[in-house]
């Protein structure tokens, strides 16, 4: 099969999930942290069926499975980060609420995940953390995640920030949000997303790995510490992505 060509200009803002969803800035009250009982048990309720949907979606629809998955042994019980690529919508939304059976995971999305009309709770209840609209909002964000970190949970951020559907290599990505776990001092896992041709039909299956842990370096100075988590991150997932992605359902070339 040829694949289908993308052309792209930008490769640290060009975005290609085709979503078209108008961003609106998070309300003015908005919480990152809920505190009422009925929300909290409607939301832990709502992200058990998500993950059986999860499950189903990502088997059948995807045929994904997961490698090295019992490297999050090491921090049974702990909080800790997890950097993916991305290059799916559905499935990378879905996949960070497999990786831990029983407690949460908790995905950084961007204003536009919030921005649908009617689905704010909803999403939220499904483990997004919205990034800030306002700096006061950045700074309520920041503590979310530091939270649900020090209460046990995952937190995955994708930090390509734009999808690029079934794209086979790694694409260059800032340190920025590597200056949680550097903060805090938490582990920070890599998940490297890999396409292979199915036995049947056109769409790739899909293989993820995940590597670690990786610990942040705190007799470094924080933006040493944020390089390095960001550079160990990255190593990983090419070393992953150039030995495991070999079926190219996109073809991505620069204009």
């Amino acid at each position: 099969m040829t694949p289908k060509t993308v052309f792209y200009q930008d490769p640290l803002h060009d975005d290609f999930a085709g979503t078209h969803i108008a961003t609106k800035a998070l309300p003015a009250d908005f919480r990152y942290v809920r505190t009422n009982p009925l929300w909290r048990a409607a939301g832990q309720t709502i992200y058990r069926v998500a993950q059986l949907i999860a499950f189903l979606f990502r088997k059948v629809w995807c045929c994904q499975h997961f490698e090295n998955k019992d490297c999050l042994r090491a921090v049974r019980g702990r909080g800790a980060y997890v950097y993916a690529n991305h290059t799916q919508g559905v499935m990378d939304a879905f996949l960070p609420c497999q990786l831990r059976f029983p407690g949460q995971s908790f995905i950084v999305v961007g204003p536009d995940a919030l921005s649908i009309p009617l689905l704010q709770n909803l999403v939220q209840m499904l483990g997004a953390i919205p990034l800030g609209s306002t700096m006061a909002q950045s700074r309520e964000m920041t503590r979310c995640v530091h939270k649900r970190v020090a209460d046990g949970n995952l937190v995955t951020v994708y930090p390509e920030a734009h999808i690029w559907p079934y794209y086979t290599g790694i694409r260059p990505f800032p340190d920025h949000s590597f200056g949680y776990p550097a903060r805090d001092g938490a582990p920070v896992y890599a998940m490297t997303s890999c396409y292979q041709k199915r036995p049947f039909g056109k769409r790739p299956k899909v293989i993820t790995f995940l590597d670690g842990p990786f610990f942040p370096d705190m007799n470094l100075p924080l933006p040493q510490r944020k390089q390095k988590l960001r550079q160990q991150c990255h190593d990983a997932m090419v070393k992953r992505a150039e030995a495991y992605s070999t079926y190219r359902f996109y073809e991505y070339k620069k204009a």
